[in-house]
């Protein structure tokens, strides 16, 4: 006899137990949305899959550029950006730089946008001086080049179709007060209150805090078994997207904090104090807990972010 002590799960199973919560405890209604924000979720995931491809485009770009200039890398510190590509497509292998003359090099640069005269002079003694430093294993007429370019011509359309799907959730937001309310919490930037306004919806359709908690995963899970009690890991249940662009909220607030004060990081520096031998991501997961319960204070009463009236109001 089954009396649901044992884990049976089968496709009639569930219907049969999706039936039955509704009986024992019936779902409220989930209030419906203005169909644009459904709208803008799609864009957000659009744009989520254009990220994705510009890492695999990037590693290919790194790849590819060992063979033919790797110096070149050098030449910013990011590795990436439109004007660091268009520095690589003019000149994708060191023969490149070495067969032209510092005047040719400077007057090729100052044509791409963002680069002045004197950056495009300072630019052109790098490419020089790395240039005379490189041993390529490809000639400047092997395939790789074409390679490069390749990558790089996807990397900027890429590029110009994220910041379209940008413009195009900015234009589209049902209520811009909300972007600008995400826009005034510290370590918050355009690109990302965008981004989760985009994941998160209208949070006024919540009840609470712990139900955007849940909507996104990072409610705590529990098992009790006599007089064990065991308090488990997150479940990760929900919108994974919007979870990490909270968790990297987080870090963003870290890297913003001598300019920005923000209670939230002082709350994550005294939690990693206390949980020093534990590591840094429960400390960053208690303060994707205390950011959610900010941003949705902050949305419910249609308030800009304070620091001096959240050190007050906090608990």
């Amino acid at each position: 006899m089954d009396n649901n002590l044992r884990h049976l799960k089968t496709d009639r199973t569930d219907a049969h137990n999706l039936a039955k919560i509704q009986f024992d405890v019936p779902q409220p209604l989930t209030p419906k949305q203005d169909h644009r924000y459904h709208e803008m979720q799609n864009a957000s995931r659009f744009y989520e899959e254009l990220t994705r491809d510009l890492v695999k485009y990037k590693n290919r770009l790194h790849r590819a550029l060992q063979s033919t200039f790797p110096q070149i890398e050098q030449i910013s510190s990011s590795r990436s950006g439109e004007v660091y590509w268009h520095i690589v497509d003019l000149f994708p292998h060191a023969k490149f730089v070495l067969d032209s003359s510092y005047d040719q090099i400077a007057s090729q640069l100052v044509k791409i946008k963002g680069i002045g005269a004197s950056k495009a002079n300072q630019v052109a003694c790098s490419l020089q001086s790395l240039a005379q430093r490189t041993w390529y294993y490809d000639d400047c007429d092997s395939i790789t080049v074409e390679l490069i370019k390749y990558c790089i011509e996807h990397l900027l359309q890429i590029e110009q179709r994220r910041k379209h799907i940008l413009a195009y959730i900015k234009q589209i937001a049902p209520n811009p007060k909300d972007v600008q309310i995400y826009l005034s919490v510290p370590g918050i930037g355009k690109k990302t209150a965008l981004r989760i306004y985009a994941e998160l919806g209208d949070l006024r359709r919540f009840n609470n805090a712990n139900q955007v908690d849940a909507f996104i995963g990072i409610d705590p899970g529990e098992s009790q078994s006599g007089n064990t009690d065991k308090h488990l890991p997150i479940t990760k249940h929900g919108n994974a997207i919007a979870r990490k662009i909270m968790y990297r909220i987080i870090t963003q607030m870290e890297s913003a904090k001598k300019t920005k004060p923000c209670h939230i990081t002082d709350y994550y520096e005294h939690k990693k104090q206390l949980s020093q031998t534990k590591g840094h991501k429960k400390a960053a997961i208690a303060s994707m807990h205390k950011l959610i319960r900010t941003v949705y204070a902050l949305i419910i009463n249609d308030q800009s972010y304070d620091y001096h009236k959240a050190l007050r109001n906090q608990r």
